[in-house]
């Protein structure tokens, strides 16, 4: 991992102070920026995923897809965990911690935002950060990139239909209009421009390809980073009057990951998937695309929701609880021993 991947928590931790300074003493900048927004999606926002979305995206080869058949067990796995489980155990551990365990100790006002904020965290599965988890366990590349693929092709059709049946049934009323832009705005036209560079660049030649790569990687980063700038100069007050919200809200997304990474793994083992493919199976299978997360909630609930805090504590945690699945994984490697190469 890079500079920026490796320590991107305590960049984050960073991040929130800054914002919360920043918006105690600057308010009414913050609040024009947050004004910006056409159909209520937020136009320096926008800009901002697609600096962060788009480099990454960029990685995604979609003619990969033809490997789908060569590790079926450990896509099928995947898929199941992905869209099958991981949105509904959320949005069950959503109504059960926010709902009832916490509820006393949360803003009234803020209970269905916040559960509308983890549903978006995890109706997304993770793109890009994959592909270094997938490293990190010697995962077989060609499944993890054909897994990707397909995974993000099916986001395109799937992410609004599922997050809009997830938040009828937590009784949260759908902006279908904004989803639809959202969708859009954040998915499809970003797919498309990667796509489309990702012909232009490689036409030069895999190296140019690769150093152009190196060269914009930071630029994602750097615009999360200046994106969880503004969320948190926008919700400084509501952490300033309650601190432990961001860790009562880290309890339902740290179970959601841990359990869903291990479903993963136990059942890839169970049909015969050999390590290789297992392992990076379980982590795209428990991880979150949180840039479109955060986007989507800032769309459709607005900058100083509770949606948008609970996906930036997806951010927040997402690195120190992946990297923990790595080394359970790498650890328990030998528990897939007597299991033969797919």
């Amino acid at each position: 991992m890079n500079l920026f991947e490796r320590y991107l928590t305590v960049w984050v931790a960073l991040c929130i102070i800054a914002g919360v300074l920043l918006g105690q003493f600057l308010p009414g900048v913050f609040q024009a920026i947050a004004s910006l927004e056409v159909a209520r999606v937020n136009l320096p926002v926008g800009v901002l995923v697609w600096v962060m979305i788009i480099p990454m995206l960029l990685r995604i080869d979609f003619g990969a897809l033809h490997q789908v058949k060569k590790h079926w067990r450990g896509i099928g796995v995947t898929l199941f965990v992905n869209w099958g489980v991981k949105p509904f155990s959320m949005a069950f551990l959503g109504w059960l911690f926010i709902r009832q365990v916490f509820a006393d100790y949360l803003p009234q006002d803020q209970l269905d935002s916040y559960i509308a904020g983890l549903i978006l965290l995890a109706a997304a599965p993770c793109t890009a950060m994959v592909f270094v988890w997938s490293n990190l366990v010697k995962g077989d590349p060609y499944f993890t990139l054909s897994q990707v693929a397909l995974n993000d092709a099916i986001m395109i059709f799937a992410f609004a239909p599922l997050v809009a049946l997830l938040l009828g049934i937590a009784s949260i009323a759908v902006p279908w209009d904004t989803l639809f832009v959202s969708v859009v705005f954040y998915i499809v036209i970003p797919v498309i421009i990667a796509q489309l560079l990702r012909r232009q660049l490689l036409a030069r030649g895999e190296p140019a390809f690769r150093q152009v790569m190196e060269h914009i990687a930071p630029y994602s980063m750097g615009a999360l980073l200046v994106t969880l700038v503004l969320l948190f100069a926008l919700q400084g007050n509501a952490i300033v009057a309650q601190p432990l919200v961001i860790a009562m809200l880290a309890v339902p997304i740290l179970i959601q990951v841990l359990f869903n990474s291990g479903l993963a793994y136990w059942l890839n083992r169970r049909l015969g998937v050999a390590h290789c493919v297992a392992a990076p199976s379980a982590l795209i299978g428990a991880s979150n695309f949180f840039e479109l997360a955060v986007a989507a909630a800032i769309s459709l609930f607005g900058f100083q929701s509770g949606a948008a805090l609970a996906t930036v504590v997806g951010v927040l945690i997402e690195v120190p609880v992946m990297l923990l699945v790595v080394r359970i994984a790498n650890a328990t490697q030998g528990w897939y021993g007597g299991v033969k190469r797919q």
